[in-house]
């Protein structure tokens, strides 16, 4: 069983039945392997959400590495917003409800600090950087709860605002 699958299973788990539902007994069971099979790969609960938790935020860099964009903040708004069409947010809401555990977030509470710092120096309009980063993540968790919200064209038409709040005015 690949460490994927395990984590798959324990988001599954998350996602069908809530975070009093996550343990190891129950992901072994979802995922189809012992629970040794499972605590060789995880050897706790925690590791558990941890590996959850890191696996999200290299997903999220893996989508936003691929975005084309002058700037880190237009690839980051295109990253989130092809995490909210592909439905991939519902899971950042589950696993990061799964923790009570302040460190075990402590990875999530790293990565934003540094995707909201990243080259916000570097942007034509800090400031409008800033505020578009920080309308990501509002879009970000309020799709992560209610998915159906915003239609594609809702979607379009945030994109289009967004972007023209963080390109440069001409002379």
């Amino acid at each position: 069983m690949r460490r994927d699958e395990l984590l798959d299973a324990a988001e599954d788990l998350l996602c069908d039945q809530g975070s009093t539902a996550l343990t190891l007994a129950a992901v072994a069971d979802r995922a189809g392997v012992s629970k040794g099979g499972l605590l060789y790969h995880y050897g706790s609960k925690e590791a558990l959400i941890k590996g959850m938790v890191e696996r999200l935020i290299e997903d999220f860099d893996g989508l936003l590495a691929a975005q084309p964009g002058d700037t880190y903040t237009e690839r980051y708004l295109s990253a989130t917003l092809a995490a909210v069409r592909s439905g991939r947010l519902r899971r950042w809401a589950v696993v990061t409800g799964a923790s009570g555990n302040l460190f075990l977030l402590a990875p999530l509470r790293e990565a934003m600090a540094r995707w909201h710092r990243e080259e916000l120096a570097n942007e034509p309009d800090p400031v409008a950087a800033q505020i578009v980063r920080l309308a990501c993540e509002g879009l970000w968790d309020v799709a992560s709860h209610d998915p159906e919200l915003n239609s594609e064209d809702d979607l379009q038409a945030l994109d289009r605002r967004l972007r023209a709040l963080i390109k440069p005015e001409s002379a």
